[in-house]
């Protein structure tokens, strides 16, 4: 061992490796444990969804002509691959339609890494090793409660300086997740997330049409399964892999050690729980977009309009917020239509609702929704940027009426935030209309109950083969 792995010289990378190696199931509140359950069925109903489109059976694919592997289900689909590839296959699947959750001040979608890897694990294990629903779990809160940590000790100049956080950070709940799913210790898991750090990668120019972009989550989940699993047998990394001022993750994913907080990868860590901080989505386009769908929603309530009326409309937000989604709107595929404001503003005001069946390709250069995105501009207001990553979304919504009516919203949290979290009823709604793409309701009536019931449950590859479907 490293002489350099010592918690005294690397506190902030051994300190989330002992919380990872130490998380005992019982030791997870209620609260925690119920809410991860209905984070865990929002990602699976996403990647159900997800695998009938047309990225995910390009990646899916192409695999199975290279990789004769059957180990690992890829989900919604009849395919088996190896574990790594299942867990690229099953990452990008979640992450394949804008659906899935986010921690807003972390920047991450972080089911999307996290439990690919820990269900391919489970499907690897033999009869006498099974996995446990509450292995399961546990496992699950340790990778959802690390990558967040990461994305808030990065701050939000990560994603604006280009980087992709769910690519970044994400290698990190990855690789955390599959450490606890594999029982590594204190020191194996500093390896599994120095040799998970290193494989960070990610440019947020990808949101710009390409397909690639829905692949990051893919390759940070299978980045974080490989540093757990060559850790376990004696592989080494970068043991101070947070910490080290030259070629540490977070001095070389800054500009300068002003712009990152070390601290905040510990504080609170195994008191507070991040799992309680990530937000789900009811819109299918990026996070960044929800808060003023939700204002115009709400003004459209009071006072009834529809696009037609609408003469301009200005939102005005944090300098991320204009960054990531405020761009004049160019057609370049469905990524950058999802990700675009004035679009998705569009959209709803055109077709009532921004899910799953507003997008398709054919609509990407809709010369209607292009001229009414041409009325929505997007300003930073620099006392939005003042409140903080915490608040990042925050927008304030201005609409002027043909008529002259002019009306404005504030909206800090999207419906689904954390702030306004979903019910279960309106989760298990959510997943099983986008499963339905994919499978019939009595699968996944099963899903969900296994699922809402994970603690019962003696081996957790019988939820990797609920996810499966037949040839």
């Amino acid at each position: 061992m490293n002489q350099h792995n010592d918690i005294g010289t690397n506190p902030y990378t051994g300190g989330v490796a002992a919380f990872v190696a130490g998380l005992q199931y019982e030791a997870i509140p209620d609260e925690v444990r119920a809410r991860i359950k209905l984070l865990i069925l929002d990602s699976l109903g996403c990647a159900l969804f997800g695998s009938g489109l047309e990225w995910s059976q390009i990646l899916a694919n192409t695999l199975a002509r290279v990789d004769t592997t059957q180990a690992c289900s890829v989900w919604g689909t009849p395919m088996k691959l190896s574990a790594p590839h299942a867990a690229l296959v099953n990452g990008t699947m979640i992450q394949s339609f804008e659906l899935d959750d986010v921690h807003r001040a972390g920047v991450l979608h972080v089911g999307a890494v996290t439990l690919p890897p820990i269900l391919a694990i489970a499907q690897t294990r033999s009869a006498a090793a099974r996995m446990s629903g509450r292995e399961f779990l546990r496992a699950c809160v340790a990778g959802y409660e690390v990558g967040p940590r990461v994305g808030m000790c990065m701050g939000p100049e990560h994603i604006a300086q280009g980087w992709h956080s769910g690519a970044t950070v994400g290698v990190f709940s990855a690789a955390a997740g599959a450490a606890a799913a594999l029982r590594l210790d204190t020191a194996q898991t500093v390896h599994a997330l120095g040799i998970g750090g290193t494989q960070s990668a990610g440019l947020m120019a990808a949101q710009f049409g390409a397909m690639v972009k829905r692949m990051h989550a893919g390759r940070a989940a299978q980045s974080g399964l490989y540093g757990a699993l060559l850790a376990q047998n004696g592989f080494t990394g970068i043991v101070d892999v947070f910490e080290n001022p030259y070629g540490g993750f977070c001095s070389t994913f800054s500009r300068s050690t002003d712009r990152f907080d070390l601290t905040q990868l510990i504080d609170g860590l195994g008191e507070r729980f991040e799992t309680m901080n990530i937000a789900l989505k009811f819109y299918s386009c990026v996070g960044s977009n929800h808060t003023t769908l939700d204002a115009i929603r709400a003004m459209q309530a009071r006072h009834p309009f529809a696009a037609g009326d609408v003469e301009s409309i200005v939102v005005h937000g944090s300098r991320v917020t204009v960054d990531h989604v405020g761009w004049r709107y160019v057609p370049q595929g469905l990524t950058s239509a999802q990700l675009n404001l004035p679009y998705c503003v569009a959209t709803l005001l055109l077709e009532g609702d921004v899910f799953v069946d507003q997008f398709s390709e054919d609509r990407v250069a809709d010369p209607q929704r292009m001229a009414l995105a041409e009325r929505v501009q997007v300003l930073e207001d620099p006392s939005i940027t003042a409140l903080g990553r915490n608040a990042r979304h925050t927008v304030r919504v201005e609409v002027r009426l043909r008529d002259g009516t002019r009306l404005e919203e504030t909206v800090q949290s999207q419906r689904g935030s954390e702030h306004a979290f979903a019910s279960e009823a309106e989760i298990v709604g959510k997943m099983t209309k986008l499963a339905a793409h994919r499978i019939d309701g009595e699968k996944i009536a099963r899903i969900v109950d296994w699922v809402m019931h994970a603690e019962e449950q003696p081996d957790t590859a019988e939820l990797a083969r609920l996810l499966a479907v037949q040839g």
